[in-house]
């Protein structure tokens, strides 16, 4: 999509089309037949109608509570990486009467979110279709089309969020983004900046690239979104990592106690949430709650309550990983649906699903890991009743 698109879906005449485009369901059974009507009608516009009205339904879903985005203009590649809208009100509020520049700005999805919390907003990017895009999207924020490897701010928070997507495809090297994360550190190293990145990232190498402030990893609907570096100016004093599980409201971080022992299982098993773990903090999750761990390398914890809000595993017994074994304990169960959850162990849960051939009609769970190591190493399957958390 080119500026000459994004100029007629901004135009009266595109507007009254996408509101025509919009009636048709476009699903499964009916798209063929939808899109070929859609295109004789349209002719050459139809592609740019089409993509814009099913972006919008995906936007709809992933950016519910930012802002009201049935009548934006998104890319894919830019929607694919915008920040869902629980993520990104969450840093707008730790950004809070900052003036910020969000430098690769894309299409706006942050933008819409500091210009509630921020002193003053500032957007760029150095595509300009996509900053003809946010300027639709987010009027009343002022835009300008740069490049985030020349600076054009000054006393400003700094905002990047560097492509890490490209046709679809994930970039894992932080040095292929777009801008290179190294290029960004060292463009900017000094001032007050915040650099999303993919949660896999190495955070090893982010330090061997000079990055010397805070790591917090982001979680929501169950997912983990985002690992984001907070440049030292910004990073709470003494906090090098951070988990922020948003479902719960719930923030641990390494300055936290991490005073945890192992030992065996008590009536629960409790696997952190990815945020938690991806961040290192297990030890701290589990201090905070009083629990423990099964194995002092291993991030499932045990205890004899689950702590609010989590999703607990009630053990009803612990066996060896022998399948006769494990089909004669889900059989007395009745077990009909079954969950397998594996920790340090190579076990391939699906494939011992099918193995298992489970028929019976009560849900339950099978929680495999490693404990131990060395000579004194064994592998523990614990049968389980899954609680919601309360």
């Amino acid at each position: 999509m080119g500026r000459a698109e994004v100029a007629y879906l901004t135009s009266d005449a595109g507007v009254a089309a996408l509101a025509e485009v919009a009636e048709y369901p476009l699903s499964d059974r009916s798209r063929v037949a939808d899109i070929a009507a859609i295109r004789n009608r349209f002719a050459e516009r139809g592609t740019a109608l089409i993509e814009t009205t099913l972006l919008r339904r995906k936007a709809v879903i992933k950016l519910a509570g930012l802002a009201d985005v049935s009548g934006w203009l998104f890319t894919d590649d830019a929607l694919q990486q915008a920040t869902a809208a629980p993520v990104a009100r969450h840093r707008a509020v730790r950004l809070a009467g900052a003036v910020v520049h969000d430098a690769t700005c894309s299409i706006g999805t942050e933008l819409a979110a500091l210009r509630s919390t921020a002193a003053w907003v500032l957007g760029s990017d150095i595509d300009e279709v996509r900053v003809a895009m946010a300027r639709h999207n987010v009027p009343d924020v002022a835009l300008c089309r740069a490049d985030a490897l020349h600076p054009v701010s000054r006393d400003a928070v700094v905002l990047l969020d560097p492509a890490r997507r490209s046709g679809g495809r994930r970039r894992f090297d932080p040095r292929a983004y777009v801008p290179p994360l190294d290029g960004l550190l060292d463009t900017y190293r000094g001032r007050a900046t915040v650099v999303k990145c993919a949660p896999g990232i190495d955070f090893d190498a982010v330090r061997h690239l000079g990055f010397d402030g805070e790591i917090e990893v982001t979680s929501a609907g169950g997912s983990v979104r985002e690992a984001c570096l907070w440049s030292p100016a910004l990073a709470e004093p003494g906090v090098r990592r951070r988990a922020c599980v948003l479902d719960r409201d719930e923030v641990i971080t390494d300055a936290d106690p991490d005073d945890c022992p192992a030992g065996p299982a008590g009536r629960w098993i409790v696997d952190p949430d990815g945020a938690i773990v991806r961040a290192g903090l297990v030890r701290h999750y589990a201090a905070r709650h009083g629990l423990w761990q099964l194995d002092p390398d291993i991030a499932y914890l045990t205890g004899d309550h689950v702590p609010p809000g989590v999703r607990g595993f009630e053990v009803l017994d612990e066996l060896p990983l022998r399948e006769k074994v494990l089909r004669q304990a889900l059989s007395q169960h009745d077990c009909g649906q079954l969950e397998i959850l594996v920790r340090g162990v190579d076990v391939d849960p699906d494939a011992l699903r099918r193995r298992l051939r489970v028929t019976g009609r009560t849900p339950l769970s099978l929680v495999i890991t490693r404990i131990g190591s060395g000579a004194g190493e064994r592998t523990s399957v614990f049968l389980c009743r899954v609680s919601a958390g309360t």
